[in-house]
């Protein structure tokens, strides 16, 4: 039997409320919280905010960050926030605009989302043809690598960029952060981001940002398929399948602004 730590407030409500305040918390930020912020933010105690800490710690929803005094989500929270998406009606959303692009484009077309500092496929929709990408449903993938993942981060806050590009260094010590904050940078310009042969061999993939009302990323959708049918930037054929791409993620941005202002 595992021993856990045991919150003590005056009543359950109260406990529930500030657990739930401190979720949110965390939930709003771009980085990490130590307990003193979370105390001062949200006119608690430091006793109270460190014995919630040890509990959501302790489950792990949240987890110490090495070498600093401070919590960020943990891997049960991310696993929520996959849940929390799957949930959603954002993937009923796509739906139509997914298979317009496949249509348009014979390739793959795929709807990813952002759960935490992870990027998550939720849905796709396969090529016709006969050699064909497919993914895997619910993984999670690294922001560092991959269209579908970059077109998330480079909209981020600049925090997760640091992120990525120290995780991307540890398994390619030779990666160049000066190039990779110009291929951000460059995202950001041309609204969408292509990758080759990145994380499988012989795969391209084309993929363009979607956002919620208030402007905050959310997610991405790419068209993917073998790397033979993908042209080069500079081809005709390249600019009408990232516009095509664009089109698709900015439809979904326009329907989830339009419901927002219901």
């Amino acid at each position: 039997m595992v021993n856990r730590p045991v919150l003590e407030t005056s009543t359950g409500t109260e406990s529930a409320d500030r657990v739930a305040d401190v979720l949110i918390a965390f939930a709003q930020s771009d980085r990490a919280l130590g307990v003193s912020e979370i105390a001062r933010t949200l006119d608690l105690s430091k006793a109270v905010v460190h014995r919630i800490l040890q509990s959501l710690a302790s489950r792990s929803i949240v987890q110490p960050v090495a070498g600093e005094s401070t919590y960020s989500l943990g891997p049960a929270a991310i696993g929520l926030g996959t849940k929390a998406w799957s949930q959603l009606d954002v993937r009923s959303i796509a739906a139509p605009v997914l298979r317009a692009l496949r249509a348009n484009t014979r390739e793959t077309a795929t709807l990813s989302v952002l759960v935490g500092h992870r990027r998550v496929y939720l849905d796709q929709y396969e090529s016709p043809q006969e050699v064909k990408m497919v993914v895997e449903i619910g993984p999670q993938y690294a922001l560092h690598s991959g269209a579908s993942s970059r077109a998330i981060l480079a909209f981020l806050p600049d925090r997760f960029a640091e992120e990525a590009f120290q995780e991307l260094r540890g398994n390619s010590p030779d990666a160049d952060e000066t190039r990779f904050r110009a291929r951000l940078a460059e995202i950001r310009t041309n609204g969408y981001a292509t990758s080759t042969n990145e994380r499988n061999t012989g795969a391209a993939s084309i993929a363009a940002p979607f956002f919620d009302a208030a402007g905050h990323v959310l997610g991405s959708v790419s068209s993917s398929g073998p790397a033979f049918r993908y042209s080069s930037s500079a081809d005709d054929e390249h600019i009408v399948h990232a516009g095509q791409v664009v089109a698709a993620a900015q439809s979904i941005t326009t329907i989830l602004e339009a419901r927002a202002a219901r």
